[in-house]
């Protein structure tokens, strides 16, 4: 797989964040100055992806980061990457959580960006205790919404909590799928971690929604808990759940790279790829496991395209093509016909 070379249908990265200040209109907004490793951690981030002489407070910062992530997809080989909005933090009885949460993506920014830009498939993020949640999921489903995103631990979301089953049944009668972060997480606020844990979205599964557990339910840091082996166990009781490998080239999350690759792999088969950008991208952690080879990781570093660099680690860490286009067939019907 190669950027001359296009499969049919054409990769798709299924878990791509949009960033922006807002200061140019879009609604997006930021609040990364509580403390400063959290600003550390987004200037490396900048710097990681080729922006690291782009200002997070700059008036153009919105465009330069959507022009940016163009570029790197059209260089790269993928046909489309699935952009991700992301809601404000709610009260379980539908109030704001004010000052809560560490940035904001309103759904209307993706779903235009969509329309402007084919390589760009919209993920719209919409916490179901919302007093307006279903109204705003039938808005989206019209604007043409691919997927929906959540992060439980983040957004405060009890997804088995039963005063949610009709949004969960209104995704699984539009075939809207969720992709919802599990596992431990330390770049965004965490508000209840117990959340992290996959069992959270039993509700989901049961009213027929499509889930993809992001990051597979593996540990971010090094004291979080290791939940992979209850999502493996959950494939066996769930057809319709997946995984993506989201921040696998990450110290700890892609440490189970090897039981998930080679022929016929059942853990294998439901993963689908996703890089988590702009999230650094590393070898380095793939080599120390012995998931690559010493030639494949000197030829990956040399990749600038972040985008690429993941896809490219992945492959050689014995992930099959499959693993790059899984995600055509899981993607809201009208929306699954990738456009390069």
């Amino acid at each position: 797989m190669s950027a001359q070379t296009l499969q049919s249908p054409p990769p798709i990265d299924c878990h791509v964040h949009l960033v922006g200040n807002g200061k140019s209109g879009s609604g997006c907004w930021l609040r990364l100055g509580a403390t400063w490793w959290q600003r550390m951690l987004a200037a490396h981030m900048l710097r990681h992806i080729g922006l690291g002489n782009v200002s997070l407070d700059a008036q153009d910062f919105d465009e330069r980061y959507v022009a940016h992530l163009l570029k790197l997809v059209r260089e790269s080989s993928l046909g489309s990457v699935v952009l991700l909005a992301q809601d404000e933090v709610f009260h379980d009885d539908g109030t704001k959580m004010e000052g809560t949460g560490s940035f904001h993506v309103p759904n209307e920014c993706v779903l235009r960006l969509s329309r402007e830009h084919p390589e760009f498939l919209p993920a719209v993020s919409i916490h179901p205790a919302r007093p307006d949640a279903l109204d705003e999921l039938d808005r989206c489903l019209a604007g043409g919404a691919a997927i929906l995103k959540l992060l439980p631990n983040c957004h405060n979301v009890d997804c088995n909590d039963p005063r949610y089953r009709k949004f969960w049944e209104r995704m699984a009668e539009a075939r809207l799928p969720l992709l919802a972060h599990t596992g431990g997480e330390h770049t965004v606020q965490v508000v209840n971690a117990a959340y992290s844990d996959p069992r959270v979205l039993t509700l989901p599964l049961e009213c027929g929604v499509t889930v993809i557990a992001a990051h597979a339910a593996t540990k971010s840091g090094f004291a979080d808990p290791q939940y992979f082996h209850v999502f493996a166990d959950m494939l066996g009781k769930w057809p319709n759940l997946h995984g993506d490998t989201s921040a696998w080239n990450v110290p700890q999350r892609g440490r189970f790279a090897s039981r998930c690759t080679g022929d016929a792999n059942p853990l294998g088969e439901r993963l689908l790829h996703g890089s988590d950008f702009p999230v650094p991208v590393s070898g380095l952690w793939a080599l120390l496991r012995g998931s690559i080879s010493f030639a494949d990781w000197r030829r990956c570093a040399k990749i600038t395209n972040v985008i690429e660099r993941d896809c490219q680690l992945k492959l050689a860490m014995g992930f099959r093509a499959e693993h790059f286009t899984r995600v055509h067939s899981l993607l809201r019907p009208r929306m699954s016909q990738s456009v390069r």
